[in-house]
This record gives C-alpha cells, sequence and structure tokens, in this order.
C-alpha cells in the first residue's frame, strides 16, 4: 500500500507569507521540526519575523527558496491573485504550496497548470476560488493535491472564540461602542 516515499521536514525551508496570529503558529511548528524559516508580507518587518524565529526576506526570495510554503494572509485588493504564474513559476520543482488562507490569493488556473506540468511537486488547499469546491473541477483529478473543504479552522477552540467575539460584539453594539468586526460588502474583482 506504500506507492511512494514521504517528505522529511527537518533541514527544509518553510516559507510563510504572513506572520500574523496563524502564521507565527505555524512558525512554532516548523520550528519544532527543526526547519530553517523564512517570511514575508508587505507590511512584515525584521523585528517581528525575528521574534518567531524567522528571516525576513523579499517575495521573490521567499517563493525561490521555499521548501513548504505556507500563506496565511486576509483577502484584499492587494493580496487577491498575489501568487500567478510567474510566482509559481520562482518556486523549486521540489517544494509544495500550503493555502489554508483565503483561495482567490492564488492563482487557481496558474496553480493548476503549475501542478500539472511539474512547476511545484504538489499543494494542500483549504480554501478555494468558489466553494464548494465544483466536482468537475480539475484539482479534483490531480495525484500531487491534498484537498479539505474550508475545514481547517473548524475546531472547538476556533468556535469559542468566535463565540466570546460574537457576545462582545452585541455588548459593544448594545452600548453604543464600535464593533470590533464588521462586515464589508465584497468588493469585485
Amino acid at each position: 500500500w506504500q506507492r511512494s516515499l514521504g517528505l522529511g521536514l527537518n533541514g527544509k525551508t518553510l516559507g510563510l507569507m504572513g506572520l500574523g496570529r496563524l502564521g507565527s503558529q505555524v512558525a512554532t511548528i516548523g520550528a519544532a521540526f527543526q526547519m530553517t524559516l523564512i517570511a514575508w508580507s508587505q507590511n512584515l518587518t525584521a523585528e517581528r519575523a525575528a521574534e518567531c524565529g524567522a528571516s525576513l526576506v523579499s517575495k521573490d526570495e521567499l517563493l525561490a527558496q521555499s521548501d513548504v510554503l505556507s500563506i496565511h494572509l486576509v483577502l484584499s485588493p492587494r493580496s487577491r491573485g498575489l501568487i500567478g504564474a510567474r510566482e509559481l513559476s520562482l518556486m523549486k520543482p521540489t517544494a509544495y504550496l500550503i493555502n489554508t488562507s483565503r483561495g482567490p490569493i492564488v492563482d487557481e488556473p496558474a496553480l493548476v497548470q503549475a501542478l500539472q506540468n511539474g512547476t511545484i511537486a504538489g499543494a494542500g488547499l483549504d480554501v478555494f476560488d468558489q466553494e464548494p469546491l465544483p466536482l468537475d473541477h480539475p484539482l479534483r483529478r490531480l495525484d500531487n493535491t491534498v484537498l479539505t473543504p474550508h475545514i481547517g479552522y473548524v475546531t472547538a477552540e476556533t468556535y469559542h472564540i468566535f463565540f466570546d467575539q460574537t457576545v462582545e460584539n452585541i455588548r459593544a453594539f448594545l452600548d453604543g461602542q464600535p464593533v470590533r468586526t464588521l462586515n464589508t460588502p465584497r468588493s469585485k474583482p
């Protein structure tokens, strides 16, 4: 039943695109596996990267040096389509892309092509442009992908955080205070 060899993480380079709450937690996991940590985001400082045990690099260096690239950015006009064909072409053919952030950060057709032609070795995706992922989507037919249906956040701990934030928002609203989280209409791409 074993048909292939796995990838050991010790000594590999973990590229973190975003070092907020989730990115910094992934950095801790990478450090536990004795991975070299590098990071980039548009506003990341060398000091913040060092706090997380990572070295700040340029976006192109992050792409070129990472054995595993893990994306941890919010979706915004600046991050939409941030990883396209050019960026994927900078990655090692042995590299893996992990996106548990937001689907539209990665240009999905460009990713499918990169996976099909061996530009990168594989991808682990919990988020997609369209959710649920259509049954006939080409990502479903690729052997070098692991797909989950946007469930990476589904834990009891996360729901406790959601519930606490909801109660905080209701209290703030009733007290005439600013609400912590606002839903704003999505802008069209």
